[in-house]
């Protein structure tokens, strides 16, 4: 062999590499579905300025100024008032329970203030737990209310247009007053480093096996496919226990997150979450021939996981196709309970909605994983 470059040694090796290629045909949909996946949903699905957002009103003055705002909230299609509320406790509950983003409160004698130019309080409280899905509607409130009014500011309550602002516009955000990004990515990181680490873990765990000859001794072993699952994945469960303690320690200690509900309940709940990522890590590693494709799996889930779940971007503000699969990953569900239980003091009552999907989750792709899992090599 010469040291001179040889056009037929270069094209036999590219040769080669296009074969292996062609064999290995996981690694080869995963350099074409991850860049497809990306620009579908960076292009498509990823919104920073949500519309839409459900909105629920407690009107104690039906009048023509009163709904004339909520009219013009809507047409601003920022807001999506579609629920009305009976009393400040269902208020209180919509908001609690995240059914609605936004909560407007016109009082009694509206109408009466205004005309009076007494200036009336219209109250907004928003869900500010998220304060990327907020700032935008409640910045353009101000303006919405002025130009609701000049209508119905004619003939003798011309002279209230002159005035800056007819209605004294109150925001409350609830559950984040200072609107700070912190109280809702850390919490975040819990579900976003728990679903990293433990799909990830876990599917290297049948892969490593088999890539070290040791899976001919699980196999002989009298155990079965339940027993390995469980045996490979509580191990795990622990140390995504020691993860949630040092980012609970952190987010208090460091960033001054509040934790006003329960951490038993949420160390409870928290199970679910660990056990159905394991279960799809534990999938994984039943398909994947290596721990290079395990891993390749394993980002292929995780990164839907964090653009969908309302991690880095509002849930709300994503078209109604991607919050569809959206619902379907646990992080999901996860985050709204991690954020509901340590912002807002959520009971189990308040994320019972929640808890059930994390669990069909986990029953369904155990299932599946039981069903992959081979008991004599193939």
């Amino acid at each position: 062999m010469t040291g001179r470059f040889s056009f037929r040694r270069f094209l036999a090796v590219m040769v080669k590499e296009f074969i292996q290629m062609r064999r290995d045909r996981l690694t080869f949909a995963m350099m074409v579905g991850v860049p497809i996946m990306q620009l579908v949903l960076f292009g498509y699905a990823i919104n920073s300025d949500p519309k839409r957002l459900p909105t629920a009103v407690l009107a104690a003055d039906e009048s023509a100024f009163s709904r004339a705002i909520v009219a013009a909230m809507v047409n601003s299609r920022y807001f999506d008032v579609a629920r009305s509320a009976g009393s400040e406790a269902e208020l209180d509950e919509m908001l609690a329970t995240g059914a609605v983003q936004f909560a407007v409160t016109i009082p009694p004698g509206f109408a009466r203030d205004l005309q009076r130019g007494g200036r009336p309080v219209l109250l907004v409280e928003a869900d500010a737990t998220d304060p990327a899905a907020t700032s935008n509607a409640l910045a353009a409130l101000t303006t919405i209310a002025r130009q609701a009014l000049d209508p119905e500011l004619t003939g003798p309550l011309a002279h209230l247009r002159a005035t800056p602002d007819p209605v004294e516009l109150r925001i409350h955000r609830r559950y984040n007053p200072e609107g700070l990004t912190q109280y809702n990515v850390v919490p975040g990181l819990m579900g976003t480093i728990l679903t990293m680490t433990m799909v990830m873990m876990t599917a290297l765990a049948v892969t490593r096996e088999r890539e070290r000859g040791t899976m001919e001794n699980l196999l002989a072993m009298p155990v079965r496919p339940f027993e390995v699952m469980l045996g490979k994945i509580i191990p795990f469960i622990l140390v995504g226990y020691v993860q949630v303690v040092i980012i609970v320690l952190s987010a208090k200690l460091l960033f001054g997150v509040p934790i006003v509900g329960s951490l038993f309940l949420l160390s409870v709940v928290m199970i679910l979450f660990i056990a159905a990522n394991l279960a799809v890590g534990f999938t994984f590693s039943t398909v994947a021939k290596n721990q290079l494709q395990a891993m390749q799996m394993s980002f292929f889930f995780f990164l839907p996981s964090m653009l969908l779940s309302g991690f880095m971007f509002p849930f709300r503000g994503m078209p109604e196709w991607a919050q569809a699969i959206g619902e379907v990953l646990p992080l999901t569900h996860f985050l709204r309970i991690v954020r509901g239980i340590l912002l807002k003091g959520s009971g189990l009552a308040d994320i019972m909605g929640e808890i059930w999907p994390l669990a069909a989750f986990l029953v369904v792709v155990t299932v599946v994983a039981l069903k992959r899992y081979r008991q004599t090599l193939d």
